[in-house]
């Protein structure tokens, strides 16, 4: 950890006590100006952005590897991200520096804080990254061992392979919205368990799965694997994901080659991609792993994180929100070093942009589940809600809000928000 991590460091831009943006934490995302106008590279504090184009423009990177590149002009964070852990951390800690509360050089540069300081209000936030391959793991105990009880029994709830590798499919990149983009409820065959044949319609068992996404940065050669110790290195950050989830429409057509029509409709990612730089003092261990997993999967450092993570949800029917579910990214079985070290042992290519999502996380107790498919059982036992409606799956006009953060002492790494609202098919 360096000086970026400093509990004590304060801004001279205001930032609430329980902002998600403190100074400690510098994410990275990508906005353009509400009257309209180009996108840029920015970073978040308090509830402001800072334009990091404009920056870049008035010197403030001299001297640094991203220097003359003109990344922050770019429309989305693919460019920076290719650039590798130690322009991260370089930039990082020059971002850092500028925004601290002693440091003149945009706090009295007043033209430049005009263009370059600007509030959250009066911007738009774009989809950070441009997706090239998406892969969805299914990493967490917990969750793979509630689905496989609902559907096979305790006594056969994890499949074999799965205590010996971490899971995972390929999933649909071009369908990966931003945070907020309307969710239609989709269509496809579902076999009713009264029916002898399967029916065409709209999907009645709308699910969310609350997840973490890894960003690649620095990709990998083709035929090179990636050592389990070494995998950090291609990482860029994380961010929150919802991978919604057509649950009937994924019981008739799984068998027998996995999710396909059911998950390809849309996967919400939150506008910030937070750093492992700022998670750094978040770091703990994975849970213990029986039996031994093979070599290329031991990690000899630690590569999991302590993130609180909530699901919040809200019908039309509600003014606010409420939480029906807290839980924790450090319950994942298989870490994301692993799941990097497993993609790439037969020697595929991870490229930048690529996503890797971590499965649906879910925790040990009813209310740490990730999914609704747990939460209300199969959709047996219905949750109620404040106002005392019920949910054993979405209705339209939902609103479900993920929310992640790290808790720090006197701040929190905050991920944003995660927003998606259900609206009928077409």
């Amino acid at each position: 950890m360096d000086k970026t991590h400093d509990s004590n460091l304060k801004s001279w831009i205001d930032v609430e006590e329980n902002s998600d943006f403190p100074i400690q934490n510098i994410p990275f995302g990508v906005c353009s100006p509400k009257e309209g106008g180009d996108l840029h590279v920015v970073t978040a504090i308090g509830n402001f952005v800072i334009d990091l184009a404009h920056l870049d423009e008035a010197g403030i990177f001299e001297g640094t590897e991203i220097e003359g590149a003109e990344i922050f002009h770019e429309p989305t964070l693919n460019a920076f991200m290719s650039m590798g852990r130690n322009a991260w951390k370089e930039t990082r800690s020059i971002i850092s520096e500028i925004l601290s509360k002693d440091n003149p050089t945009l706090r009295d540069n007043e033209e430049l804080r005009k263009i370059a300081v600007l509030s959250k209000d009066d911007v738009n936030m774009e989809l950070p990254v441009d997706v090239g391959d998406y892969t969805d793991f299914y990493s967490s105990r917990e969750h793979a061992t509630n689905v496989g009880t609902m559907f096979r029994g305790p006594d056969a709830a994890l499949m074999p392979n799965w205590l010996h590798l971490p899971v995972g499919y390929h999933g649909r990149a071009s369908s990966v919205v931003l945070s907020g983009t309307e969710i239609v409820r989709p269509k496809g065959q579902t076999k009713p368990p009264t029916s002898d044949e399967p029916i065409f319609g709209d999907c009645k068992r709308l699910d969310f799965e609350l997840e973490m996404g890894v960003l690649i940065g620095s990709g990998n050669y083709l035929g090179e694997p990636v050592p389990v110790d070494d995998a950090e290195e291609h990482v860029f950050g994380l961010a929150l994901i919802n991978d919604w989830s057509a649950r009937d429409v994924q019981t008739w057509e799984y068998i027998p080659l996995g999710p396909f029509l059911a998950k390809n409709f849309a996967t919400s990612i939150s506008p910030w991609i937070i750093t492992l730089e700022a998670l750094e003092p978040f770091r703990c261990s994975s849970p213990k792993q029986d039996p031994e997993p093979f070599d290329y999967l031991k990690n000899k450092e630690d590569h999991n994180f302590d993130i609180e993570l909530e699901i919040h949800l809200q019908t039309k029917e509600m003014n606010e929100s409420c939480v029906i579910s807290k839980t924790n990214y450090n319950y994942l079985y298989w870490n994301m070093a692993q799941q990097i070290a497993h993609h790439t042992i037969t020697g595929c290519n991870l490229r930048t942009g690529d996503l890797l999502a971590s499965g649906t996380i879910s925790g040990p107790d009813k209310d740490s589940r990730g999914s609704m498919l747990e939460i209300a059982w199969g959709g047996k036992e219905p949750i109620t809600l404040p106002n005392g409606e019920k949910r054993a799956f979405l209705e339209d006009g939902d609103i479900v809000t993920l929310k992640g953060f790290c808790k720090g002492k006197g701040y929190k790494i905050g991920f944003g928000n995660c927003i998606g609202e259900i609206h009928p098919s077409l």
